[in-house]
């Protein structure tokens, strides 16, 4: 199914909403600490560092299988509070990133 989701719901520039794809009958949504979902590892990754302030700091574009990576570097940056995770070709919206 092809639905609507607000992802970045703060009153900035950055608001926004986008498609999502959700596998019908699905009944729960992956939550997991310190790892990265299947779905996220076998794409390509446009990952968007941002502020406590809602605005966005840096980014990086990454295969999913070196996310991790890509993650540390984006979190080294004192100033990036989460990351927001999108698949690069059509820009979907996939997970968001917090710190521990």
């Amino acid at each position: 199914m092809l639905l609507n989701f607000v992802h970045q719901p703060a009153d900035t520039p950055y608001r926004a909403s986008h498609a999502i794809f959700v596998l019908e009958g699905e009944s729960h949504r992956y939550e997991a600490v310190d790892a990265i979902p299947p779905a996220l590892r076998a794409r390509m990754l446009s990952l968007r560092g941002f502020g406590q302030d809602n605005m966005l700091v840096d980014a990086m574009l990454t295969d999913g299988g070196e996310a991790e990576i890509a993650i540390e570097r984006l979190m080294a940056l004192p100033s990036v509070a989460y990351i927001q995770a999108h698949y690069a070709t059509f820009g979907c919206y996939a997970a968001r990133i917090d710190r521990n």
